[in-house]
């Protein structure tokens, strides 16, 4: 029996569709500015340039529904809808042709996100950390096997706060496309049962208060919600 100086962190998992199974989660991977429209947005040209990525703490990710404090140190707290890939198989250095393989399951997620915070570490050339890595940041819907819904490669994906919307554009406008990201990745890591990857957001992003309501959705996979309430 292993003696710890402290009682250990349960295991995140995220719920699966259909299924009382969760899916316990390993490690978090965010896929920066992979739509055009939303590169266009953030100030940079959209040629299609080689992935980056940045992570944000398992602890981070929390179930749709939840309601979260407005978090600390910003004035300009973003929503980011996304599509999630779930890495069920393990994969290093995967050719494009074999990646869909590696995929348990997809969901909605959001990459909630410290604006203000991340573009004045972008200008001094510093680490997104304070901007992206949020207690909470992580919003994960419930994961829908790819044996059950294949692998969507368009669909609409939306967002609305308090109704009205903000997001709305099609998978099928993803720069690298889902098997591309993991290809790409996995050049770096050996993905792992586990693995999350938010693949990137599109146009739209914006500000959310406390009291605001934020809700979404991919064709075939399902919707997301998130209440703001004060810190």
């Amino acid at each position: 029996m292993t003696n710890y100086v402290f009682k250990p962190p349960a295991q995140i998992s995220v719920a699966v569709a259909g299924s009382d199974d969760r899916f316990p989660v390993n490690r978090v991977f965010c896929v920066g500015r992979n739509y055009a429209a939303h590169v266009k947005e953030m100030g940079f040209d959209p040629e299609r340039e080689e992935p980056f990525y940045f992570t944000k703490s398992t602890s981070a990710v929390i179930p749709a529904g939840s309601e979260i404090p407005f978090p600390p140190g910003t004035n300009n707290f973003h929503h980011e809808m996304e599509l999630v890939i779930a890495i069920g198989k393990s994969g290093f250095k995967t050719p494009v042709d074999e990646a869909l393989s590696l995929i348990y399951g997809y969901a909605c997620g959001l990459d909630m996100t410290r604006r203000d915070l991340q573009l004045a570490a972008r200008d001094k050339g510093r680490p997104w950390s304070l901007g992206k890595d949020i207690e909470d940041g992580a919003v994960m819907g419930a994961i829908h096997p790819a044996d059950t819904i294949g692998h969507p490669g368009n669909g609409r994906i939306w967002l609305t706060v308090n109704g009205a919307s903000r997001q709305d554009s099609d998978l099928a406008n993803l720069i690298w496309a889902v098997p591309e990201i993991i290809a790409h990745l996995s050049q770096f890591y050996h993905l792992v049962p586990g693995d999350l990857i938010y693949t990137g957001t599109p146009d739209g992003v914006g500000p959310v208060v406390a009291g605001d309501l934020i809700e979404g959705g991919i064709d075939g996979i399902g919707h997301i919600s998130l209440k703001i309430r004060a810190g």
